[in-house]
């Protein structure tokens, strides 16, 4: 499919082929999913609210609900505003959501609607009943992609919602924690070390349980999961703001700092040795306590797995690409493997990530091909000037590791042509024994694939 694509590398400045990222609203839908009776409400065309719900569904195999504004010909023209209106009033009139989440769209970006006076007269005409919320987010599609829609909504959550109640001294000290565009598995193992290091965790958003519910037999339009209204409101009583991802969870914890004098703790997402040990100092040092021996367990294990694995995995060359907070902790991994990132590309704009790369990159591949805002189609043209072992990205990797004959392992978002990726974490430290095996195993099957006769061995 792919063959044809040239070497000859090009700046291209107005055109992009195969982008390696999509548009905000999908980011903003799902950070709305990640609260409790929230229905995400499109504020656009039908189009747009079904790209993204389907988007989203096939990734987590899971139903995504969500609203839409329905524009049509005459909204285009005159705005958005009836449209939203009416929409309010059927939301909480037919489904009884505790709160809309609504993003805009391009459209709606590009006429102006003004949500927050929309939503006003909505109180006004009684479209929203005493009790309920309406919260909003501005996710333009032509600005970003879906990390800084994520961002948005996050920090929506924070300024519509969160107070400063009078702190008091609490048996179990309370935290918030941002964690970023990441699956409910993850989200699940965040939590989980959190509240090891005995912190009380409020996370925002948070999809566990609502989009990697159990099968049992009966519709719920509402899963149990997702953070709470009530839960949001505390957030101004925490010790602490972690942040896990500058790209899509900085924004909320600068809001709630602003907003309630919440100290923010920025950190990357816990991929890979080193990062996860910086996010468990940091809850050490604000719990006061020590890391558990469970912990100190794991991560002896996934070190004893990373000195067992080494001599297949030393000096081995990695294409990567993905979003930015995923893309940046696993490079380091990679470098803390001794393998060599040659070729590492996210399609969110940001200066921040060339710079982060590049530092971690140091000395260890000083001669890194490193672009933030790139897309699938220079990341292929690399490929072709120097190959690699490894490609690690989305499923629209496929192609490329198709045309080069190179092992892919699926990792990020999305993934749209396997299952159960969603059901098991990638962060902690069992999250990166999971991760190394799954790289060690395509390098391993590709080198089964490639033996001859001779060297064709039964045992590692």
């Amino acid at each position: 499919m792919l063959d044809h694509t040239p070497t000859e590398v090009m700046e291209r400045s107005a055109l992009r082929i195969n982008p390696a990222k999509t548009c905000q609203p999908i980011g903003a839908m799902y950070a709305a999913l990640g609260i409790h009776g929230c229905l995400p409400h499109s504020h656009g065309s039908q189009g747009c609210c079904s790209y993204h719900r389907s988007h989203l569904t096939r990734h987590f195999k899971e139903p995504v609900m969500a609203a839409t504004s329905s524009f049509t010909e005459g909204a285009s023209v005159f705005g958005g505003q009836a449209n939203l209106l009416a929409a309010l009033q059927t939301i909480f009139a037919v489904y009884d959501p505790e709160i809309v989440a609504v993003h805009t769209t391009c459209l709606s970006e590009t006429i102006g609607d003004d949500i927050p006076t929309i939503v006003a007269k909505a109180r006004e005409d009684g479209s929203v009943p005493a009790g309920r919320h309406v919260i909003h987010a501005n996710t333009p599609s032509y600005v970003g992609s879906h990390i800084t829609g994520f961002s948005n909504m996050a920090a929506a959550m924070v300024n519509y919602l969160a107070e400063a109640p009078p702190k008091r001294r609490r048996k179990v000290p309370p935290i918030n924690v941002v964690p970023g565009y990441v699956d409910p598995s993850d989200m699940r193992e965040i939590r989980r070390l959190t509240e090891l290091m005995g912190f009380d965790v409020t996370m925002f958003p948070d999809t566990v349980d609502v989009l990697d519910t159990p099968q049992t037999g009966q519709h719920h339009f509402y899963p149990k999961g997702g953070v709470t209204v009530d839960q949001l409101r505390q957030t101004g009583a925490a010790v602490a703001t972690v942040a896990l991802g500058r790209f899509a969870s900085r924004a909320a914890a600068v809001a709630l700092e602003t907003k309630c004098h919440v100290p923010r703790e920025v950190l990357e997402l816990p991929i890979g040795l080193s990062a996860t040990d910086r996010l468990m100092t940091v809850l050490r040092a604000r719990a006061k306590r020590e890391v558990p021996q469970s912990l100190l367990d794991e991560r002896g294990r996934l070190v004893d797995m990373m000195g067992d694995t080494h001599q297949h995995l030393y000096g081995k060359k990695v294409a990567l690409f993905g979003d930015p907070d995923h893309v940046i902790a696993l490079t380091e991994f990679l470098v803390d493997l001794n393998m060599k990132p040659v070729h590492v590309l996210t399609g969110t704009p940001g200066n921040a990530f060339e710079t982060r790369v590049k530092e971690i990159l140091g000395k260890a591949v000083p001669q890194a091909n490193v672009r933030a805002a790139g897309d699938l189609f220079l990341l292929h043209q690399w490929m072709k000037n120097e190959p690699v072992d490894l490609l690690i990205g989305n499923t629209y990797g496929k192609y490329i590791a198709r045309a080069e004959d190179v092992p892919l392992v699926r990792f990020g978002w999305p993934i749209i042509d396997r299952v159960g990726h969603t059901l098991f974490p990638s962060v902690g430290y069992v999250g990166a024994m999971r991760l190394l095996e799954r790289m060690l195993d395509a390098l391993l099957e590709r080198r089964d694939r490639d033996a001859p006769e001779h060297a064709f061995e039964l045992v590692l």
